[in-house]
């Protein structure tokens, strides 16, 4: 025994190395003896101390131990909730007494068979149900082996091909895990990727966080097929395009841009003419920091409980009456001593932007 209370060594019957092995893949045979070795030193583990200790998913052990459980090489047993509760190695068959010829057969030493109960494990589901997710849209962590089987489909190694071919160029493994997120996570179809890819190299957009943040925006607007896609884009773009060219821009909006017609049109839920009204106030009132300028008015109608373009009138008129009530009547004669201020309107303008 060592200091720490292990065992100094690891049975493993000559039986499995010789009948399973082969077949088995790095996941698979990592779990087993790891799972084997913990055993024999009489300690416990869990799930996710399992996925931690060799960068898997939680998903990729509990597929590795379904594995074994398919070889009869392990039995799981699970909880009523369908989280794993245990597991027991089971006795590794003998190859040549199974074949009839046990006679000069040596003894195979087999693993212990007791039950270690997986102490911390977390509520973890089998194999053929879905991962539970804070975020439905978060990318996973996939494995090489999930990797591996994905590159190896025919559809697949299709996709990634014509992937190459719009974006000229070999892909790195990380955007091979994209595009397997989008097709695994967000379920696109070959089509739907395929012209996913097209729409963003049409506009000049290869990085590949930007072709995951289109695919989850069409993913969260329910878009199944390239039809819908289309639709959806071109009225996306026809927005985008008639905000800028109301502020007087006539090139692509910028990251920083996109963030305020995002806020107009998606957390706001302004329509066009509402944003083009507010659009048409800038321009009369400034030639600089108009996106800026823009989005205070239409932060000050949100905030008012604007839902349509006849609300502003309304607004207009409210804000005309305070204003007129709060300026003194002059009094008579008075207008020759009236003390007349040459005005900064530029720090003016970036008072306004800065306070409001």
């Amino acid at each position: 025994m060592s200091q720490n209370g292990c065992a100094d060594f690891t049975v493993l019957s000559n039986c499995f190395i010789d009948t399973y092995m082969a077949d088995a893949n790095d996941a698979q045979l990592k779990i087993y003896l790891y799972l084997l070795r913990m055993v024999n030193a009489g300690q416990s583990t869990s799930i996710s101390d399992l996925a931690d200790l060799f960068n898997y998913t939680e998903k990729d052990i509990i597929r590795a131990l379904k594995y074994w459980e398919k070889k009869k090489l392990l039995k799981l047993s699970f909880r009523e909730d369908k989280s794993l509760e245990s597991l027991q190695f089971l006795p590794i068959p003998d190859a040549a007494k199974e074949a009839g010829d046990g006679k000069n057969s040596p003894a195979i030493p087999t693993p212990i068979p007791s039950v270690r109960l997986f102490t911390t494990v977390t509520d973890l589901t089998k194999e053929n149900e879905p991962e539970q997710s804070a975020d439905p849209y978060e990318k996973p962590q996939y494995s090489l082996d999930q990797l591996k089987a994905f590159k190896s489909n025919e559809a697949s190694s299709r996709l990634l091909f014509i992937a190459e071919q719009y974006l000229k160029k070999i892909l790195t493994p990380n955007e091979i895990k994209s595009i397997f997120f989008i097709s695994d996570k967000l379920a696109f179809s070959e089509d739907l990727i395929d012209y996913l890819i097209q729409y963003c190299v049409g506009r000049g957009k290869t990085d590949f966080r930007y072709i995951e943040k289109v695919a989850i925006n069409w993913a969260q607007a329910g878009i199944s097929t390239p039809k819908q896609a289309a639709r959806f884009a071109s009225k996306y773009d026809k927005i985008v395009y008639e905000i800028m060219n109301a502020l007087g821009k006539n090139s692509i909006p910028t990251d920083a841009e996109m963030v305020f017609i995002k806020r107009w049109t998606n957390d706001f839920g302004f329509d066009l003419s509402i944003i083009k009204a507010a659009c048409d106030r800038t321009v009369l009132a400034t030639d600089s920091h108009r996106f800026e300028y823009a989005d205070k008015i239409l932060t000050n109608w949100h905030q008012a409980g604007v839902k349509q373009k006849a609300d502003i009138a309304g607004l207009d008129q409210a804000h005309k009456k305070t204003s007129s009530a709060a300026i003194p009547k002059a009094a008579p004669g008075a207008f020759g001593k009236f003390e007349q201020h040459d005005y900064d309107f530029s720090a003016l303008e970036k008072e306004l932007l800065s306070n409001g």
